[in-house]
C-alpha cells in the first residue's frame, strides 16, 4: 500500500509527460495568417473549400491521426510536390524558415482556424 503511495505521483509525471509530448502546439494564428498571405499560399487553398489545392480542413482531416503528418506536412511546404491531391503541383517554398513552416504546419494541421 505504501509503496502505491510512493509510485502514484511518478505515473501520474509520466502520463502527462506522454500526452503533453504528443499533444498538437496550438496554432498562432495571426502568424500563421500573415506567412500565408505573404508566400501567396491562399490563392490555391482556403480553409474550407477546396479551390486548386485541397481545403485546409481536408487536409488536417486527412493527416489527423498520421504520425508522421508533422513530417511529411513540413517537406511538402519545404520542397513543394504533386500526386497526393491531384496534378497540379504545389510550388516549393525554399525560402521559409524551419520556424515558419512549423507555424503554418500547426495551422494547417488546425483545420486553419480564423482565430
Amino acid at each position: 500500500m505504501h509503496r502505491l503511495r510512493f509510485l502514484s505521483p511518478f505515473a501520474g509525471a509520466i502520463a502527462l509527460t506522454c500526452f503533453l509530448s504528443t499533444a498538437q502546439a496550438a496554432p498562432d494564428v495571426a502568424k500563421a495568417k500573415q506567412l500565408a498571405t505573404q508566400h501567396a499560399c491562399l490563392g490555391c487553398h482556403a480553409a474550407a473549400s477546396k479551390l486548386v489545392g485541397p481545403s485546409y480542413q481536408d487536409v488536417a482531416a486527412k493527416y489527423k491521426d498520421d504520425p508522421n503528418a508533422r513530417a511529411h506536412l513540413t517537406q511538402k511546404i519545404k520542397a513543394g510536390g504533386s500526386g497526393v491531391w491531384g496534378p497540379v503541383p504545389m510550388p516549393p517554398n525554399p525560402g521559409l524558415s524551419d520556424a515558419d513552416v512549423q507555424v503554418l504546419v500547426d495551422w494547417v494541421l488546425a483545420g486553419a482556424p480564423d482565430q
